[in-house]
């Protein structure tokens, strides 16, 4: 496989976990909030990855998750779950339970806690690319997985035979365009942090975007939208606008996915709801200030709180 073996452009949003007051899992407010986001321009799905809480979800929920997005993204997208963990086992059983559920591929990320070398985050990778029964994109997400995915390691991951893809999350632009210039002549590169530098990714040649902020702020995908029309002023002024939502959501007390359910709640919108610890709602001089952000920002006249 490489990255002529899928057609995936554009938006794809990290999707939230919508939990209950009592924890639980509540599917009818995950599945409405992938509907709402298709309906809105997303071009796929990913979920269960680290907007997710895919820490926090059991093995049967990851599952039931992975048949939740099947199912909402049937005949409007790829289906993309994540299998965020540290052994190759556990990420080979996630795959395997994607598979079952219909997945068209899966996230997986180097392991975190454990200090890996080059040559152990690329012998994972090999191992488990050599029993998935899915297609892989890759994912660099170092600031939360402690493990890096550098250009280096993406150049020689990119010739495995089920890489298709990688989402580029380390937030350096340096390190992402090196990823991109070394990489996406074999498999599609996706941008994380679109809220950040979006627009040049996509000038740059990136495949699309594969961002948490659709979750809030829809007008994010159009980021992608306008810039592949050619529309840059409009792709500018939204980057701008992202740029200072991103600030806003991880300064003076707050993290970014505390903020993000705070503000999907506070406008109704689906998939948000409880966290899970050790996470913890956003209260104070804490929360106050988001939704004053916010308010400054959103142009569409409705009142965050």
């Amino acid at each position: 496989m490489n990255r002529n073996s899928i057609n995936w452009t554009g938006p794809m949003p990290a999707v939230t976990t919508a939990f209950r007051p009592d924890q639980s899992l509540d599917e009818e407010e995950f599945s409405a909030n992938l509907t709402r986001l298709l309906d809105a321009g997303a071009t796929g799905i990913v979920a269960a990855g680290c907007t997710g809480e895919f820490w926090a979800l059991s093995f049967t929920e990851r599952a039931r998750l992975a048949e939740l997005t099947v199912a909402a993204c049937k005949g409007r997208g790829p289906a993309i779950v994540g299998t965020g963990a540290i052994t190759e086992g556990e990420v080979i059983d996630q795959i395997d339970a994607g598979k079952e559920a219909g997945a068209d591929a899966v996230l997986v990320m180097p392991p975190y806690f454990a200090h890996l070398t080059e040559a152990e985050i690329i012998a994972h990778f090999e191992a488990v690319d050599a029993r998935s029964s899915l297609p892989i994109v890759l994912y660099n997400i170092p600031g939360n997985a402690g493990n890096a995915i550098t250009p280096a390691i993406a150049d020689r991951l990119a010739d495995l035979d089920n890489v298709v893809a990688i989402k580029e999350s380390s937030g350096d632009w340096g390190n992402f365009h090196r990823t991109l210039t070394a990489v996406k002549d074999r498999i599609r590169v996706f941008c994380g942090p679109s809220s950040v530098f979006g627009v040049p990714a996509a000038l740059a040649g990136a495949d699309g975007h594969i961002d948490c902020f659709p979750n809030v702020w829809t007008d994010c995908m159009a980021l992608w939208q306008a810039t592949a029309a050619g529309r840059m002023d409009e792709a500018w002024t939204l980057q701008a606008k992202g740029i200072a939502m991103t600030d806003l959501f991880t300064s003076d007390g707050r993290t970014l996915y505390p903020s993000t359910k705070a503000v999907m709640n506070a406008l109704d919108l689906p998939g948000g709801g409880a966290l899970r610890p050790p996470l913890r709602a956003l209260d104070g001089a804490a929360f106050k200030g988001l939704l004053d952000g916010m308010n400054r920002l959103v142009t569409n006249n409705k009142r965050v709180a």
